[in-house]
């Protein structure tokens, strides 16, 4: 009884119901116009389904009323979207004729069974309802009619529960996403995926860089013992923290604003901000440039700058103050991009972190190939990223 009597307590029956009694109505109306052609609704459902605009309507409202959990949701069984096909235009004709059908049924059943009830308790009351309705077939009598009398009602319930459902599972089939429309939600669904990896990697290189920074200048200050000296590394650690402010800054501005253009993030012309921050922070720095870096595509430009990022911020991390060599030279159709340090008994051999990981996915991503590892004494980065696929 319990199993029986949960789907009545639940809203989503009722909005349903009402789903179903709508078109019932538009019916109604018709047949009040027109009593002598009741089929030109199901045959006005066609043109009328093949408007792009109609699976808009029908989608929002079977959303609203058949699945309200799944209202708003990017993985709704029910789209809510212009048809954008001539299969889907059909399928929207199918939905309209199914509805008109369901909406038949629920609507007959809402009138006829309540009004039968009514009949019956007429006629235990001792009084002639006439011979309309479901009674003409009948002829119950005395008390008999009024035991019957709530049996009408009784099964007027399933009537709506297994209409409701009827129709939910026939607009999930007939309104669902088409292939196209799945094919499309996944991509996008990738797209923001790899956006949250990279925003993941924005903020590993940003703040871990000024992060080790802040943390060479401020060991170094405290061992120096020398005012100047000290002034210049908290001047370096100010410089550094605002810029990772800065960059933090943006970064969530990407998150809150989805539309906030990628070209305010830092490229390889900048890059002599990263070097005078590694030389503040102790380190020798011998760079070279060579070529043209006006040339290079901002996506190279922009991950080039991170890839320089990360390795001199592992420079500091693992090596300390120790000279980095760093080349940086545009060729034809190719940025390479190299540095490399001494090793040191302290420095270790930072081959499996994040970073190194991260550096390796970004020139991945961009068609090209980055090789990291000891050699010869040093450790080396040396990145190669090409133009022309991005181009």
């Amino acid at each position: 009884m319990r199993r029986f009597l949960t789907p009545l307590a639940r809203p989503v029956t009722y909005t349903r119901w009402l789903h179903l009694l709508i078109p019932a109505a538009v019916v109604s109306v018709w047949l009040f116009i027109s009593m002598d052609t009741p089929w030109m609704p199901v045959l006005l459902a066609v043109p009328v389904g093949l408007i792009p605009a109609m699976r808009l309507a029908e989608g929002v409202q079977a959303q609203l009323l058949l699945t309200p959990d799944e209202r708003g949701s990017p993985d709704a069984s029910i789209s809510a979207a212009v048809t954008a096909t001539w299969a889907d235009r059909w399928r929207t004709v199918l939905w309209l004729e199914v509805r008109l059908v369901l909406a038949l049924a629920a609507g007959g059943a809402t009138i006829w069974l309540p009004a039968t009830t009514v009949d019956l308790i007429l006629i235990g009351l001792g009084k002639d309802p006439g011979d309309n309705g479901l009674l003409a077939y009948f002829d119950p009598h005395g008390w008999s009619a009024l035991l019957l009398a709530p049996l009408p009602m009784v099964l007027l319930f399933p009537v709506v529960v297994l209409a409701g459902a009827l129709a939910t599972t026939a607009a999930r089939q007939l309104l669902g996403p088409s292939p196209a429309e799945r094919m499309t939600a996944l991509e996008e669904l990738t797209e923001q995926l790899l956006e949250r990896n990279r925003i993941a990697r924005e903020l590993h290189d940003s703040i871990g860089h000024a992060l080790t920074v802040a943390v060479v200048q401020a060991g170094a200050a405290r061992t120096a013992n020398d005012p100047e000296f000290t002034e210049r590394a908290l001047a370096a650690i100010e410089e550094t923290g605002r810029d990772a402010l800065d960059d933090l800054e943006r970064v969530l501005g990407v998150l809150r604003e989805s539309g906030t253009p990628v070209s305010r993030r830092p490229t390889l012309g900048e890059a002599d901000r990263l070097l005078d921050s590694a030389r503040g922070s102790g380190a020798t720095v011998d760079a070279e440039m060579s070529g043209t870096l006006d040339q290079v595509p901002g996506p190279v430009s922009r991950e080039g700058y991170r890839i320089l990022q990360e390795c001199l911020t592992n420079v500091l991390r693992h090596a300390g103050s120790v000279p980095v060599r760093v080349r940086i030279a545009v060729m034809s159709g190719c940025l390479e991009l190299e540095v490399a340090n001494p090793l040191t008994e302290s420095s270790g051999l930072p081959g499996s972190g994040s970073g190194l990981r991260g550096i390796r996915e970004r020139a991945a991503l961009l068609g090209g190939e980055a090789r990291t590892g000891p050699c010869d004494g040093e450790w080396r980065v040396h990145v190669s990223l090409p133009l022309d696929r991005i181009r």
